[in-house]
């Protein structure tokens, strides 16, 4: 697996491990890293079947991946650490801290780990491909050029508040081929494999319920496409029946699923829950 790192200028610094969403890669946290500013050492993976990682072969799902987490924390002697997970990757974070609960020592989950039932008549393939939109789309999808990729994003109503470096940097990790004929890097089968299970896999959908440590739940008030409806709201966290004593929730304001980690105010607010001292915030 391709991992990367930003070092921490302190050696007594903590040690963050970040993991990405369905169709991402480690570069999202790239705006998170540039505000840490040494303060941590962040290390984030691309999961099996993105980026770097695109060539690790199959089976995918959020347990083969939390396992994943456990090799990479213990092959790094992480164990106790800070894990952090967005979208998808949240899901991932709260199973890997429920399979190995030696290993995390706290958790801080944005926008994704709480699960709710299909509604009646919805499949989970019609229910993917509402939730993750052009994100699914450009699977099929080829570029011309980097410019043309670039011009994809930039277009994208997420990201209408401005494009930034680390921004430019996160969606041109995600390119692979050659020019005229630039695609995703994303394997299908794992982006599909993920999707169903982020779904439907009761083991994912419970493990929220289930930590054997303190977590913090952060949420985005608008949707993939800043539409006004996230993929939460306050009325569908309660409905969640988190524990309080083990999960604390705070909604992160004008940001959406993408900018709460990618924009200034969404990664700041992270970074604010990564550094407290005594784990993430209640």
């Amino acid at each position: 697996m391709a991992v990367l790192r930003w070092p921490a200028v302190a050696p007594a610094a903590p040690t963050i491990l970040a993991v990405h969403g369905i169709t991402a890669n480690a570069l999202a946290w790239g705006e998170v890293a540039r505000q840490l500013a040494g303060r941590a050492t962040l290390v984030a993976p691309d999961l099996r079947g993105r980026a770097g990682s695109r060539e690790v072969a199959g089976p995918y799902g959020l347990a083969r991946h939390a396992d994943d987490l456990a090799v990479l924390i213990a092959t790094l002697g992480l164990g106790g650490v800070r894990l952090v997970g967005h979208s998808m990757g949240a899901w991932i974070s709260a199973l890997a801290a429920v399979r190995h609960p030696e290993l995390v020592g706290s958790l801080v989950l944005v926008d994704g780990a709480v699960s709710f039932p299909l509604p009646a008549g919805v499949s989970e393939d019609d229910a993917l491909a509402a939730v993750l939109g052009p994100a699914l789309a450009r699977l099929d999808m080829t570029f011309e050029s980097r410019d043309a990729y670039r011009a994809f994003w930039q277009r994208h109503p997420a990201f209408a508040a401005g494009w930034r470096a680390t921004l430019d940097e996160y969606t041109q990790r995600d390119l692979v081929g050659k020019e005229p004929e630039l695609r995703s890097s994303c394997v299908p089968e794992a982006i599909h494999q993920d999707g169903r299970q982020v779904l439907l896999d009761q083991d994912a959908a419970t493990a929220i319920h289930r930590l054997p440590c303190r977590a913090e739940l952060l949420w985005a008030e608008r949707g993939l496409l800043d539409q006004q409806q996230g993929l939460y709201d306050a009325a569908r966290i309660e409905q969640a029946g988190l524990d309080p004593a083990r999960v604390g929730v705070a909604a992160v304001p004008d940001t959406n699923h993408y900018t709460i980690i990618a924009g200034p105010e969404g990664a700041a607010r992270v970074v604010r829950s990564l550094l407290a001292t005594q784990g993430p915030e209640a």
